[in-house]
């Protein structure tokens, strides 16, 4: 039987620095909420605005998937991969943090706000070689459709990393309608409205909400707003 979960935007954690403000859908620093620890291995989701020139430091991670996707402005990047690259909106940046890995994200602009999500998703192998990807995807590519953005898959579309899932991005028009298959039985979706307004098997959801599916094949989305931009996140239920 489908069952889900539904997550408001005001029910989120947050934390305010002065430099940035997070909202955290899950568990996360200053935030505990036993109920709200994760999602099947969707471990973290944060939404950061982060001001001019500022950032976070050099720290340090190891085995989890952290993905980065901009929503507004240029986030710079340095990692003791030697990676040092810039991520603007219309990217996606995955690091498989492995044995081990130190990193630092700042805003590059003085002037400018970054606002981006921060994604961690529990591996399905321990101790990998630290890896570091970053493409640049056409956004027309989901206007009124659904746009691989992330698989397992290193041949597939989008970047890869060491679980069974898949993400989308997609961009509607008022009244557009579309269904969504499970690829991996035993999966479920978590849905994330970046923008706008949908209704998702029966949802009604808007700027920010989270809702979570599971036992189920498939789902419907119809967005109710122009402009209704939405990421869906396909993951396992079940931890490692």
């Amino acid at each position: 039987m489908k069952q889900t979960i539904f997550h408001p935007a005001a029910s989120r954690g947050s934390a305010h620095h002065g430099w940035l403000q997070s909202y955290h859908s899950f568990s996360f620093a200053g935030y505990y909420n036993p109920e709200r620890m994760h999602f099947g291995v969707l471990r973290v989701l944060n939404d950061d605005t982060v001001k001019g020139g500022m950032g976070f430091g050099e720290h340090p991670h190891d085995n989890m998937e952290i993905i980065s996707i901009p929503l507004q402005g240029d986030l710079e990047h340095k990692d003791s991969m030697g990676n040092t690259t810039v991520i603007r909106n219309g990217d996606i940046q995955v690091m498989s943090a492995g044995t081990g890995i130190y990193h630092s994200e700042y805003n590059k602009h003085k002037e400018e706000t970054v606002k981006f999500l921060q994604i961690w998703v529990f591996p399905n192998k321990k101790n990998v070689t630290p890896r570091y990807d970053q493409i640049t995807l056409s956004r027309e590519e989901r206007q009124n459709r659904l746009q691989q953005v992330l698989s397992p898959d290193p041949n597939d579309q989008g970047v890869w990393i060491h679980q069974d899932a898949w993400f989308h991005m997609g961009n509607f028009d008022n009244g557009v309608t579309t269904r969504y298959d499970i690829r991996k039985p035993g999966n479920g979706v978590y849905a994330f409205i970046l923008h706008g307004k949908f209704s998702i098997d029966g949802q009604e959801m808007s700027d920010r909400d989270g809702l979570g599916i599971w036992n189920t094949e498939s789902i419907e989305i119809m967005a109710t707003s122009d402009n209704a931009e939405i990421l869906l996140m396909e993951l396992p239920m079940q931890l490692n």
